[in-house]
Parts: C-alpha cells; structure tokens; sequence
C-alpha cells in the first residue's frame, strides 16, 4: 500500500525560506499541497506570501505570526530553519559575535515557537513544530564552536517543548549533515574538495535540500502523528571516526 502525504489547506510558516535548505523545505511543503508562508531579513522578489522579519526580534515575530493568522486564519506548521554561522576562533571571537549567534541559532527558534504554540494551541488539530538543527551538536566542532552549542540547546530544547506544549503541539528536530546547497563552495572549498569530502559519507554524498525537506514534511505530517520530541539524523550514515583513515 502506498502512502502519501497530503497536506492540503495546511499553513506552514518556513523560516529562511528562500535558499538552501529552507528553499528545499518550503518546496517540500509545497509539493505537499500545503500553503507556505516564508520570511526573511530581506524582500524577496516575486515570493506569493513573504515577510520580511528578523526572527531574533520578539516583537517582529509576534507580528509576523499574527499577520499570517489574520490573512489565513490558521498556522498549522512552523519550519524553524533561519540559522547558521561564520567560521570564528572561539579564542578570539567577541562576546558580540557570540551573542548574535547564539540569539539566531537557539533564542529565535525559541520565540518563533512560543509566538506559533499561542496560536495552535488554541486551533482544532493544534499544530506541528519542526527544528532544523544539526549533527555539529552532538559532536566537536572547531571553528563553529558556538553555533554548536547553540543547536545542541536547540536539540534540548525540542524535547523540552514537547512534554510542556503536548498534546496539541508536537515538537521535532532534525539534525541535518553536510548538504550541498548554493554556499556550498563557500563551506567546504571547490569541487574537486567538495568531492573528497563526499567520499567520506556513507551514501557517497551530501544531502540535497529537498531532501531534508520531506524529513520536515513526514515529521509535520499525520504518518508521524505519535512522534513528539524526536531528534532525526539526516546525515547520510553520519561520519566515520578518523582512525579508520589512518594507515
């Protein structure tokens, strides 16, 4: 038997929805049939249901989710997918550089899902929560230090919320591997390295965006209707210890 999934007359609010990974969820949900609202610091040409929010502004988000529950009078989804980081020296790093990371990576995921529960917990079918978070929270990562941590409080913080906000409200995370995206080049060097760094992954590959987005899309939907406070690699196998490369 064939399983699909439908999320037809659903709203799901993807945050940086458009590029890399979130552009992969926000078309995920769309071929899903679901409606998608995105939102990011800046305009987007052309973008049918966008607003532009600094999702590390508290009041901007309360804003935003009450904009899209006005216009659509529901909010069945939030796809907390804004984050990243710089490579930094934790050394050398400013307490600035820190904060900000920090804020964007843990504390506005946080908000945007205090702003997304108030609304669903007050809806018919409450709502899903979906984090995307990363393997670098569960493992060493040198040069991202902080960005690290801070997804390691996002994995937390996903089990967390979904004993606090269940039974209306479920909350996932998933822990997203390397993947290939437009900065791809910017991350891991040119091709030939991107290449080399693939050979290392199990699946011979990084992810593709949408790939992680229909994780996103199983997680919000009625087939993961008893998984709550989960914690979902999407990292090809993961990575295998350096001993086993060393002759």
């Amino acid at each position: 038997m064939a399983l699909t999934i439908d999320l037809s007359g659903r709203v799901v609010l993807v945050t940086g929805g458009t590029r890399g990974i979130g552009l992969g969820v926000a078309d995920a949900f769309r071929a899903a049939g679901a409606w998608v609202v995105t939102c990011s610091r800046s305009e987007v040409g052309g973008a049918e249901d966008h607003h532009v929010c600094d999702v590390r502004d508290p009041e901007a988000v309360q804003a935003m989710v009450a904009a899209v529950v006005e216009r659509h009078g529901r909010l069945d989804v939030l796809v907390n997918n804004a984050g990243g980081a710089p490579g930094a020296d934790a050394a050398t790093a400013s307490p600035r550089f820190h904060d900000k990371v920090v804020a964007l990576n843990l504390l506005a995921p946080l908000q945007c899902a205090q702003a997304a529960n108030a609304v669903m917990q007050q809806q018919r079918g409450g709502g899903s929560i979906v984090n995307i978070s990363s393997v670098s929270a569960h493992r060493p990562a040198p040069t991202v230090a902080a960005y690290a941590a801070a997804k390691a409080g996002l994995d937390s913080l996903t089990r967390s919320l979904a004993m606090e906000w269940g039974p209306k409200v479920r909350v996932n995370a998933v822990d997203v591997g390397l993947c290939r995206t437009e900065q791809t080049d910017d991350h891991y060097g040119d091709e030939r390295r991107a290449a080399a760094i693939e050979a290392t992954i199990p699946l011979g590959r990084m992810a593709r965006p949408e790939e992680v987005g229909t994780v996103a899309v199983f997680l919000a939907s009625d087939l993961a209707s008893y998984v709550s406070g989960a914690r979902v690699a999407c990292d090809g196998g993961g990575e295998p210890p350096v001993f086993l490369h060393i002759s």
